[in-house]
């Protein structure tokens, strides 16, 4: 008998169809399927304006360990209660916690919820951290989710860890730039999220909604999947309820808005500036740095996070070296971090173990390790198996994989290649401008300040003592600087001395002096002996001063400005010796009549702008700088250094030399870049403040680096965000230590003339002591033949000036393209016809590959009796000797008679100076002949050196050829050196200076 078909169940299907409707019908009237499940119980303990501050479980006793959790601002604060049995409240309870969460609402519903920023979120949980410690008088555990972990890292910072026991995060990225989602490479992010936060963020705020779309764009493969996988079980409740909570949170519920200038902030200091890696971001007015965390730090890491990356979240062991950091790899996404059941059975149970070992009461949890220091950095950390076996969806495989692709093929290339291509976009229109400059431009200090509050007002400029001033504070600054200059007679070309500390105060007197077209005369107070020929020769009646300087400028000018120091009426100033003092912080500027003459930042470029002073054969000398030449030193080193917004300059040197006022004052505006300021030099100092404001870029000056560098005990993070050191005169020896003890930084030295016709760089740094070449747009050079014996240019045959050739010292010359623009030398027809060159007095060396070196100026050139000793390659040989610290290189006695001696101190390890042997100096000085060597090298127990750091051979000359004794020695006929004895110094005729006399002496 055949068999009939088996019929279908058509019982069956209409159960399905029945079942699928009712179900559909709850989820459109309800948002969801009723699971019967309760939220943990909570009170709310503090209502405060920004936040609402739950207890869970207000019934059981608190004496035990307290976790407060904080929620990123687009998710609820129910985050850590989304399901009964695994939510974060519960797990934590069960175990003996205390959890506490940190409810920030909805900013479309509080009130003044849209104008909230980071610092407010901050603040906020600082604030409810001093709330529970006063209430239960137990220090914290800190904990957050996603962002919610960077409000809690950067709160540990702001409070140095004070109060807080732990640091506890889920998918919290530290290091941004390092791993952007997607794999997005961090060169196509960062432009456009600068012009979100500009232009965008700072009008919009952005809603519930768009919160969880943009969540889910991150993965939107894997959100249709979750989709079609609940509508084909729509008919099973049973297999759709253990889930319905979190799928409810993430659809629809768990989302809250965004507030626009929180979304700017985060966007502007933690994605453009990384400032979680670099430190220097503010909170609520303060610099803060996570290098401040001391506390410990555990870190939840997704491996198959696309949000949080493995790469970012690790940035916390780089960012916090103070700390000791562990973490716990979990096998999820960045939600299922806290929330479901991996994160019921893995998270919360892990958090529970750590804290018990945290207060003393159990074992490390096997689950947490010590985080690895060791990164790949060309990847993101979440492996393709991980992305496989979590379900992430295959867009963002494909976006990820090709954003590494890309950055591969990029980092493959050579370093200068790949430098010149980022620069080029900032580099280029600065470099146009500068050529564009003519003697009419108007162009000075203080009109490219205000064009920059004008761009930028709200941005950072001046930090200080732990305090940030930004561009629209200063430049309001300097126009009430204006108005007290203008109320104490100052006028537009009036010559002002400024004698004042590097502060902010300092900066802000010079800015002002160029908006009033006065001329501001640059004065050193190291010695007190040069101040009335500066004021003489710098034509300044008046001198503008802060109080610490008081006493010495009222000494020697009888017309005194003090400003800074404080509030007027906090102090006593008044005229004293007959000069007539003013404190201008009495001056109230909007009580001062403006004259109709004034008008704002007239400063042409030909004007007369700044007046710095040099040494000229021992004599003091004028160093008068144009606006013209300020904008090429300026224009040029800004493009030289690639300065830009993102930076941070660290300025040491002070506003009287010329890398202070030109190099660093002069780029970083240019740069638009933050400027930090120091009250001292000092390791201890530098490395804080390195941090704390996130240095990027630090000026120096001489030997200035040499206390830090030097220092046996000096520490600094091996991953601090120093990128470029920029200054002039480093010696060659200090340069390499440097360079050793910052491997990712570089040296760019800057060389420049006195009246500032030429201007040199080595943008490559990569040859130690070079000068480089002339910075792009400002004046070609060359080196002419120069015969130093006679002091005279070498003429060819043609009649011309001799270019001097590879290896030839010769004189620099400068082309002088501005004939209104200069205060030297200027000769016509030098190497063709109706060329104009500048003299510039200095002495140069080209080698093949077209750099310059330094040989001194044509007056330091030491004449002995059998040829010149240049002074600067003895100072770049014995610089590196080991053992050497500081080199001064002089010459005593009649021109062409001169004895050449180089003083040297050495390095003391533990309180005892190293030894200096003889063939240390045989091997560091092999490289010079014979007769370029010095004739007596000489230990002495200090080099003094002036303001600036600056080694001051004067002083050391003066004291004639050294006695001899053990730690002198002096260079026989063969170029070796033997101990200066008595005896040799009996017979000695140095060169014709008789040695017998000063050995008898």
């Amino acid at each position: 008998m055949v068999g009939l078909p088996a019929l279908p169940d058509l019982g069956g299907a209409f159960d399905r169809v029945l079942a699928t409707a009712q179900n559909g019908l709850e989820v459109l009237r309800l948002g969801g399927l009723e699971t019967g499940t309760e939220p943990a119980p909570f009170s709310i303990v503090e209502t405060e304006k920004m936040f609402r501050l739950r207890r869970y479980f207000p019934d059981t006793r608190t004496d035990g360990p307290q976790v407060v959790m904080v929620p990123p601002m687009m998710v609820s604060a129910n985050v850590y209660d989304v399901t009964e049995q695994n939510g974060a409240v519960s797990i934590l309870h069960r175990n003996g916690i205390t959890p506490w969460v940190i409810d920030f609402g909805s900013p479309d519903s509080e009130e003044g919820g849209m104008e909230r920023n980071l610092a407010d979120h901050v603040m906020a949980v600082s604030r409810a951290i001093d709330l529970i410690i006063e209430a239960t008088g137990r220090d914290i555990h800190l904990a957050g989710y996603s962002q919610g972990g960077m409000f809690a890292y950067q709160t540990a910072a702001y409070r140095r860890s004070s109060g807080i026991a732990s640091v506890i995060t889920f998918g919290s990225p530290v290091d941004v730039l390092a791993a952007l989602p997607l794999g997005l490479p961090a060169g196509l992010v960062v432009p456009g999220a600068e012009l979100l936060a500009d232009k965008v963020f700072n009008r919009l705020w952005v809603p519930g909604w768009m919160a969880r779309a943009g969540f889910q764009l991150v993965d939107p493969v894997k959100t249709a999947r979750s989709r079609i996988d609940f509508l084909r079980k729509l008919h099973d409740r049973d297999a759709l309820l253990p889930r319905e909570d979190q799928r409810r949170f993430i659809e629809a519920e768990g989302w809250v808005a965004w507030s626009g200038p929180a979304v700017a902030e985060l966007l502007r200091q933690f994605v453009v500036h990384n400032r979680m890696m670099s430190g220097g971001f503010v909170i609520n007015g303060d610099l803060v740095s996570l290098t401040e965390i001391t506390c410990p730090v555990l870190a939840f890491v997704g491996d198959a996070d696309d949000i949080g990356q493995p790469l970012a979240v690790r940035g916390i062991l780089r960012a916090a070296p103070g700390a000791d950091v562990y973490e716990s790899r979990v096998p999820v996404g960045h939600f299922g971090l806290v929330v479901g059941s991996t994160a019921g059975a893995h998270t919360w149970p892990t958090t529970s173990d750590w804290v018990s070992w945290q207060e003393g009461t159990g074992e490390r949890p096997p689950l947490v390790e010590e985080m690895p220091e060791t990164q790949d950095p060309h990847g993101t950390g979440v492996s393709m198996s991980s992305r496989i076996t979590h379900g992430l969806g295959s867009v963002a495989d494909a976006g990820a994989g090709v954003s590494r692709e890309l950055l591969g093929i990029a980092t493959s290339l050579q370093r200068t290649s790949r430098a010149v291509a980022q620069e080029s976009v900032r580099t280029v229109p600065r470099l146009l401008r500068l050529g564009q400059i003519q003697s009419g431009t108007r162009i000075s200090l203080g009109k490219l300040m205000s064009e920059n509050s004008k761009r930028a007002a709200d941005k950072e400029l001046f930090l200080f003592e732990n305090r940030v001033l930004t561009h629209a504070q200063v430049n309001a600054r300097i126009d009430n600087v204006v108005a007290g200059l203008i109320e104490c007679g100052v006028r537009p070309g009036s010559h002002v001395g400024v004698m004042m500390d590097t502060r902010p105060s300092a900066l802000v007197v010079v800015a002002a002096l160029s908006r009033l077209g006065a001329v501001a005369v640059l004065l050193s107070s190291d010695g007190d002996g040069d101040i009335p020929e500066m004021l003489r020769l710098g034509e300044c009646l008046t001198v503008v001063t802060d109080p610490n300087h008081l006493d010495v400028a009222a000494k020697h000018s009888d017309r005194v400005l003090v400003l800074g120091g404080g509030s007027g009426e906090s102090r006593d100033i008044d005229s004293a010796d007959g000069a007539s003092i003013i404190d201008m912080e009495r001056i109230d500027p909007d009580a001062v009549t403006i004259p109709s003459w004034y008008r704002r930042d007239p400063g042409l470029a030909g004007d007369l702008a700044f007046i710095l002073f040099t040494r000229s054969g021992g004599n003091l000398a004028p160093w008068p700088v144009t606006n013209h030449r300020f904008a090429m030193s300026a224009f040029g080193a800004a493009s030289a250094a690639g300065l830009t917004d993102r930076d941070t300059v660290y300025c040491l040197p002070p506003l009287h030399h010329a890398s202070g006022l030109l190099t660093t004052l002069g780029a970083t505006v240019v740069g638009r870049s933050r400027i930090a300021l120091s009250e001292r030099i000092d390791p201890e100092t530098f490395a804080m403040e390195v941090h704390r404001y996130g240095v990027t870029v630090v000026s120096y000056t001489w030997t200035m680096l040499r206390e830090i560098v030097r220092t046996p005990d000096f520490r600094v993070n091996q991953y601090n965000p120093i990128r470029l050191f920029m200054g002039s005169g480093m010696p060659a020896g200090l340069w390499s230590e440097v360079l050793e003890s910052y491997p990712r930084a570089r040296v760019l030295e800057f060389f420049a003339t006195a009246d500032g016709s030429a201007i040199l760089s080595n943008v490559s740094g990569d040859r130690v002591g070079s000068m480089g070449q002339a910075l792009p747009e400002t004046n070609p050079v060359e080196v002419a033949a120069f015969d130093v014996v006679r002091n005279r240019l070498i003429i060819d045959g043609s009649g011309y000036v001799r270019k001097a050739g590879v290896g030839e010292v010769g004189l620099l010359m400068a082309k002088a393209r501005h004939r209104v623009d200069t205060s030297s030398t200027v000769l016509r027809d030098v190497f063709i016809a109706r060329d104009r060159w500048e003299v510039s007095g200095h002495l140069f060396r080209r080698d093949a590959a077209d750099d310059l070196w330094f040989f001194g100026s044509v007056e330091t050139v030491i004449r002995t009796s059998t040829g010149p000793v240049y002074v600067p390659p003895i100072e770049f040989a014995l610089s590196q000797v080991r053992g050497v610290d500081q080199v001064a290189v002089y010459g005593v006695g009649e021109p062409d008679q001169q004895v050449a001696v180089a003083a040297v101190t050495t390095r003391s390890i533990a309180g005892k100076s190293e030894s200096l042997t003889v063939s240390a100096l045989r091997i560091g000085l092999g490289g010079l002949p014979a007769e370029e060597r010095p004739h007596l090298i000489w230990v002495v127990d200090e080099i003094p050196v002036s303001d600036s750091y600056r080694p001051q051979a004067s002083r050391l000359a003066r004291r004639g050829v050294p006695k001899p004794g053990a730690r002198v020695w002096y260079r026989d006929p063969a170029g070796r050196y033997r101990r200066y004895t008595r005896n040799v110094a009996a017979e000695a005729n140095w060169s014709g200076f008789d040695a017998s006399e000063q050995a008898s002496s």
